[in-house]
């Protein structure tokens, strides 16, 4: 059976209860949740073997983060238990014109302390078939950017697929090193590349004329254009997708997805989303979504129609986590998505 692994920090999710502003009532949901550790979850569910690393403390919220990924058949063995602290992240829902707002607290936290050498990458690639990893780690420290780097150069070694959502966050790019002098060079040991339409130009810095990520209105033919650019720099990228959110308020969001895989390119279906419970972790269901369709799936078309329709049920469900079966993606790709009772 092929094994799957994915690797970055995950965290205590701290959320306002409903649309409400931060502490507007004494209140927050705790739950987990994290790029990478999404997508092992996506993934686990549905159906593919796959095992989560990070570092973790040895303390009581440290097993709590455990027994969630275990809950949902994520392999936790490879995880270090070391360091003094979880990240958090704090989430303010928005509602209609009012933007969701997210406060990160995670300096200092255990994978951000941990140095290149202090993961056993030999023995955690071993029979793995794919490896995925995000822009978010590299972005945390030096030490995390330098570990990621460790991490994909020993997968590329050992003949392992490598995946990289670029995923830019700007609040993150804090000590001293720019997103496209870190991810211009862990790029170059990537297979398969998914981005937004800000990540690419944010997090490799490479531009093309007249996208604007702030409009409601996306251009598709700019990121043909952009794709080709990239694949261009980057002779080493197979494929590259890129997910196109049409934000015309926080609760309405159109939803699609481009892919190019060097020889065609593919635009899927738009979904029309109205009322947003979640879009947190939206983007990494499209992750997992995507690798299931080029391990399990005839073709990219296919696929991509796969990890959007998956990507768009998740803007339905509270939390980070993927909780979706392959056979409910299935049936909203075929058509059913009325969201009648099902009886």
């Amino acid at each position: 059976m092929k094994k799957y692994i994915t690797f970055g920090e995950i965290m205590l999710r701290l959320k306002t209860p409903d649309y409400e502003k931060f502490f507007q009532s004494p209140l927050l949901e705790a739950t987990f949740g994290g790029g990478e550790a999404n997508v092992a979850v996506g993934l686990a569910r549905f159906g593919l073997e796959v095992a989560y690393i990070s570092v973790i403390p040895d303390n009581p919220i440290g097993n709590a983060c455990i027994r969630e990924l275990k809950k949902h058949n994520v392999n936790t063995s490879f995880i270090p238990r070391k360091g003094d602290r979880l990240g958090i992240y704090f989430l303010e829902a928005g509602a209609n014109q009012r933007p969701s707002k997210v406060v990160y607290d995670r300096s200092h936290s255990a994978i951000a302390e941990t140095e290149p050498g202090e993961i056993d990458w030999d023995r955690i690639f071993e029979e793995a078939n794919w490896f995925h990893i995000s822009g978010i780690t590299p972005a945390i420290s030096l030490s995390a950017s330098k570990l990621s780097l460790e991490a994909v150069k020993k997968a590329r070694e050992k003949g392992v697929t490598v995946s990289c959502d670029l995923n830019y966050r700007k609040k993150l790019w804090k000590y001293g090193k720019s997103a496209p002098e870190i991810m211009g060079e862990l790029v170059k040991y990537v297979d398969i590349v998914i981005g937004n339409e800000e990540d690419c130009q944010k997090s490799l810095g490479i531009k093309v004329e007249n996208i604007d990520v702030e409009s409601g209105n996306l251009q598709v033919k700019r990121y043909a254009e952009l794709t080709n650019k990239i694949l261009e720099i980057y002779p080493n990228i197979k494929k590259i997708t890129i997910t196109l959110r049409e934000s015309h308020s926080a609760n309405y969001n159109g939803w699609s997805a481009i892919l190019n895989n060097r020889k065609e390119f593919f635009v899927s279906k738009k979904y029309e989303i109205h009322n947003i419970v979640d879009r947190v972790g939206a983007g990494d269901t499209f992750s997992a979504g995507l690798i299931y369709g080029l391990n399990n799936l005839k073709n990219d078309r296919e696929t991509l129609e796969f990890a959007v329709a998956a990507s768009c049920l998740m803007h339905s469900i509270p939390g980070d986590l993927p909780l979706i079966s392959v056979e409910e993606v299935k049936s909203l790709t075929e058509g059913s998505g009325s969201g009648r009772v099902q009886r």
